[in-house]
């Protein structure tokens, strides 16, 4: 049987050498103690996180900061939608929908597919001037940050352009009875990260690091 789209790709990037060293000078860990971090190490755990039991399902002011230090920013009428309008009314709605205290290597290809509470979420933020893909799936995964990853024009890049990364990702965690899920987390226990380093952020810097340079400095094909 052959492995689902992208497993190849990312376990390659995933056990590169530098890998390890990528994650720890990201993260500033067992390193010298004037290494500065870079400010996404901070996305998932400002202010406690956006998936804690008490704002999991609202769109708060401390996620409008958290997305911002991933390099985008919610317009201001957006943001004060989202904050105090009706459009946080129906993200609320959706993301009560959207399981938070579950891997997305555990969940079904429905939480994911075209159509589902996620989804539907994603579109909805989409839609909205001035969000675009990547800020509303980087607003999503400060959400729901085991289940729904972070995903931008780098990423994109580094993956060849994959035609529906949730899917292809998800598939790709659970192929060979989760090999891939598996050696993310050995990667993130080799970085001296502790578990509230999501699986799927591990993945992701993991990427964003192995290409960022050369992404900037070519015309790719992902820009």
């Amino acid at each position: 049987m052959s492995q689902p789209p992208l497993t190849h790709r990312l376990s390659s990037l995933i056990t590169a050498d530098q890998a390890v060293s990528n994650l720890r000078r990201y993260f500033s860990t067992g390193l010298l103690h004037e290494a500065v971090p870079f400010t996404g190490s901070r996305f998932e755990h400002l202010a406690g996180g956006g998936d804690r039991q008490a704002v999991a399902n609202v769109v708060t002011a401390d996620d409008l900061i958290a997305v911002q230090t991933l390099s985008v920013r919610v317009p201001t009428q957006i943001a004060l939608d989202l904050l105090e309008g009706e459009l946080g009314v129906r993200l609320s709605k959706l993301l009560s929908s959207v399981p938070f205290d579950i891997d997305m290597v555990e969940a079904e290809a429905a939480d994911l597919a075209k159509g589902s509470s996620a989804d539907t979420a994603w579109r909805i933020l989409c839609d909205r001037p001035g969000i675009g893909w990547v800020t509303a799936g980087k607003l999503l995964a400060r959400k729901r940050p085991r289940l729904l990853p972070v995903y931008d024009q780098v990423v994109r890049c580094v993956l060849g352009r994959p035609k529906s990364f949730w899917l292809d990702l998800h598939g790709a965690l659970r192929a060979d009875n989760h090999a891939l899920h598996r050696e993310l987390m050995a990667l993130r226990q080799s970085a001296d990260l502790p578990e509230t380093v999501s699986v799927l952020r591990i993945c992701d810097v993991v990427l964003w690091m192995h290409h960022r340079t050369d992404h900037q400095q070519r015309n790719c094909i992902g820009s």
